[in-house]
Parts: C-alpha cells; sequence; structure tokens
C-alpha cells in the first residue's frame, strides 16, 4: 500500500466534477486500498478520489470511531444519492484538504445511497448520523463541492486566505 498525497484547498482540481468510474479493476482496487490507508493514516473517516487527485466518481468512508469495535472500511464507486431526509442535522464538519478548519454545516440527517463495490455488484444502503453527514461530504467532492460552499462569503473566504497562508508557510519548509 502506498499513502497517496493530499490535496489541499485551494486548488483548482478540488472544484471539479469527476468523470464516472468506467470499470473496476485491479488498478481501482490497488486505489481504493491506498486511499483508505491515506484515510486512515491522516486520520480521517473519509476520502473521495479527487482528494488525492484522481478525477474519477469514488470515495472511501469508515465512521467507526470506537476502539473496541470493529472497522467498517466502505469504497464507493459511482454513488449515487436516491433519497435524502426532510429532517436536518448540523455537525461540526473538517476535512482532509481543508487542515484544522471546522464549521458546522446542516444537511439532510439520513441519506440513501447506490453504488457499485469493488465486487462489481451494485449496493444501496441508508446512512444515518456521522454516516449521513460523511457520505453526502465526500459525495459532494465527487462534484466539485467542499464543505465550506455551505458557508457564508465571509466565513468561507476567511477559512481560504488561511488555507493560503499555510501553502506557503508549508512551501518554504
Amino acid at each position: 500500500m502506498t499513502l497517496k498525497h493530499i490535496l489541499l484547498h485551494p486548488d483548482p482540481r478540488l472544484k471539479k466534477v469527476c468523470a464516472p468510474v468506467e470499470g473496476v479493476t485491479p488498478d481501482l482496487g490497488k486505489l481504493a486500498e491506498d486511499m483508505l490507508q491515506t484515510m486512515y493514516d491522516a486520520p480521517g473517516i473519509g476520502l473521495a478520489a479527487p482528494q488525492v487527485g484522481v478525477m474519477q466518481r469514488l470515495f472511501v468512508m469508515d465512521c467507526v470511531k470506537g476502539q473496541d469495535e470493529a472497522a467498517k472500511p466502505m469504497v464507493l464507486i459511482n454513488p449515487e444519492v436516491t433519497w435524502t431526509s426532510e429532517d436536518r442535522s448540523t455537525y461540526e464538519e473538517g476535512c482532509l484538504s481543508i487542515p484544522e478548519q471546522f464549521a458546522e454545516v446542516t444537511r439532510p440527517a439520513r441519506v440513501r445511497m447506490a453504488w457499485t463495490g469493488l465486487d462489481n455488484q451494485r449496493h444501496e444502503e441508508e446512512f444515518d448520523g456521522l454516516w449521513a453527514t460523511c457520505a453526502q461530504h465526500e459525495f459532494d467532492h465527487l462534484n466539485g463541492k467542499l464543505f465550506i460552499d455551505y458557508l457564508g462569503p465571509i466565513k468561507r473566504q476567511l477559512i481560504t486566505r488561511r488555507m493560503e497562508k499555510f501553502k506557503r508557510e508549508r512551501a518554504r519548509g
């Protein structure tokens, strides 16, 4: 497994709509494994392909947080939202592409998604709680949308400026 480099906002690739995955291949399986390892190492609970510079409709997630609970890594290829609840929930979201920046985002409390798995079979599941938030957050990445796009312009601009400064400082070493 290889840890992938995570793109940081602002990067124009994070604002692009991703192309559908054409087929489940061994290379795609390797990419998914690498993405899961990168996500766990970061640490995070979700990672979308565009965050590692791959402009395809694929994301991974695992929202199991308890030390005594078994991990539940998921790989969603060409996911589609098939239903969202009318009730809403608000979570403080962060993003591996926007490190150390957090903000409350309100989304549907439950969401149903359909996707292709690495087994090349169609899957469908309804997510709630943190799983629903994560699935929607990662799905947004595939459409060029970041969690800060849900914020007001002043807060969004403030976070973007912080990230520009963070990237400059990191580049200087």
